[in-house]
C-alpha cells in the first residue's frame, strides 16, 4: 500500500497522506516520503507519534480513535489486506456494535505470516475483486463492499436466522441492495454459499419491501398450521378523511396483526406504523406486531402470542400444536382452561 490503495492512488507528501489514513502511516511510507529512520525513531521516542504495531505508527498524540486503530491493523498486516467481516460490518454501518476482534481478509495467495493480538485473518479467493475499490476517498479504510462483507457474515452465520438477518439489516440500512446480494450470488464464488437457499428466499420479500409475501406466511405457517380462527385480511379503517389499512383482524375479539415487512424502516414508515396502530386503538383493537424474522423462524411462537390473546379477547378454542415438531412454548398452557387460570381466569373475557 506504499503508492496505491484500491484505486486510489496515494499521495506523494506525508502530510497529505496522513489525513486520508486516519493519520496512520508505515515505516516504509514515511521512509518513501522524504523521513529518515532517525527521525522517525525521534518522533516515537519524544511521543509525537504512537506506535501501534511494528513499524506502524499514530502521527498524533492523544488517545488513539477506533479508525486509526482499523487503520493500523490493515497497514500492519498488508498482503492486500482488507477489513471483513464483523468488522466491515461496523465500517459500513450494517451494524452499531464494534467486532470484538478485528477481521481482515487476505487474497489466499498472501501465504503465512503472524497475526497481531486481537486480530483474525480469513483466507479468501475473492480478493482483491471483493474489495471495495475508492473506500479510502469515502473516508474508509480498506474494506470489502457491502454485499461481500453480507456473503462473509452469512457464510460464518451458525444458523439461518442469524444469516437471513445480516441480510436484511444490509438492506433496511440502505448499506446494499437485495437486487444486487441476488446478482453476486449468481457468480460462481458464491454458489456453494452457506444458508444459500434462504438468502434467496429472504430475497423474495426484501425485494417486495411490502408485506403481502409475509401476509401469506403467516396465513400459512401461524394461522393455517395452527388452526387460529380466520383473520379478516387489509381491514380498512377511516378516521376523518384519513383511510388505514389492518394486515389482518380477527374482528370478532378485536385482535390485530400488523406485518412489517423488511423494508419498512424508515421515518415515513414508522409513521405510517403509528398511524395504524393509532387507528386500532381507537377502534378498541390490541394489536401484535411482527416482522420477516419472526414469521419465518418462529411461527409457532408468533402464533401462540396470537392464540393467547385472542383468548383473552373471548375466543373459546385450545391451542393447536401442528405435530411433534411444533415449536411453541414448551411449558406455555395450551388450554383455554390452563391460559385462563394462569392470567387470572375472570380476566379471559373482553
Amino acid at each position: 500500500m506504499d503508492d496505491m490503495s484500491g484505486f486510489v492512488i496515494l499521495p506523494k507528501s506525508l502530510d497529505d497522506l496522513l489525513p486520508m489514513q486516519a493519520n496512520v502511516v508505515t515505516r516504509e511510507q514515511a521512509l518513501a516520503r522524504g523521513k529518515t529512520r532517525h527521525q522517525i525513531a525521534t518522533l516515537v521516542s519524544r511521543g509525537r507519534w504512537q506506535r501501534l504495531q511494528t513499524g506502524v505508527y499514530y502521527g498524533l498524540t492523544g488517545p488513539v480513535p477506533r479508525q486509526a486503530r482499523l487503520w493500523g491493523v490493515v497497514l500492519g498486516v498488508g498482503r492486500g489486506a482488507v477489513l471483513s467481516h464483523e468488522t466491515a460490518a461496523e465500517v459500513w454501518g450494517i451494524t452499531d456494535e464494534r467486532s470484538r476482534v478485528i477481521h481482515v481478509s487476505v487474497p489466499r495467495t498472501a501465504g503465512t505470516f503472524p497475526v497481531p493480538p486481537g486480530v483474525t485473518v480469513h483466507y479468501s479467493s475473492r480478493l482483491p475483486r471483493a474489495e471495495f475499490p475508492i473506500a479510502i476517498e469515502e473516508k474508509m479504510p480498506p474494506v470489502t463492499w457491502a454485499d461481500e462483507t453480507v456473503f462473509d457474515l452469512v457464510n460464518t452465520s451458525g444458523t439461518a436466522e442469524g444469516a437471513v438477518n445480516w441480510a436484511i439489516r444490509a438492506c433496511q440500512r440502505g448499506k446494499t441492495d437485495p437486487r444486487v446480494i441476488e446478482m453476486c450470488l449468481m457468480r460462481p464464488g458464491h454458489r456453494q454459499l452457506r444458508w444459500r437457499a434462504d438468502l434467496m428466499d429472504a430475497l423474495t420479500e426484501i425485494k417486495a419491501g411490502v408485506q403481502s409475501p409475509l401476509e401469506r406466511r403467516y396465513l400459512h405457517d401461524v394461522e393455517q398450521a395452527h388452526a387460529l380462527p380466520e383473520g379478516a385480511r387489509q381491514v380498512k379503517t377511516k378516521h376523518g378523511s384519513k383511510a388505514r389499512y389492518h394486515d389482518v383482524r380477527y374482528v370478532d375479539f378485536g385482535v390485530g396483526v400488523e406485518l412489517d415487512g423488511v423494508r419498512w424502516h424508515s421515518g415515513d414508515a414508522r409513521d405510517r406504523d403509528d398511524a395504524r396502530d393509532n387507528s386500532s386503538a381507537l377502534a378498541g383493537v390490541q394489536t401484535l406486531r411482527y416482522g420477516w424474522i419472526k414469521v419465518a423462524y418462529h411461527p409457532c411462537e408468533v402464533a401462540h402470542e396470537v392464540w393467547s390473546l385472542l383468548v383473552r379477547r373471548g375466543y373459546r378454542e385450545d391451542f393447536h400444536r401442528h405435530g411433534e415438531g411444533c415449536g411453541s412454548p414448551a411449558d406455555a398452557p395450551l388450554t383455554v382452561k390452563a391460559l385462563l387460570a394462569a392470567i387470572g381466569g375472570s380476566r379471559g373475557g373482553r
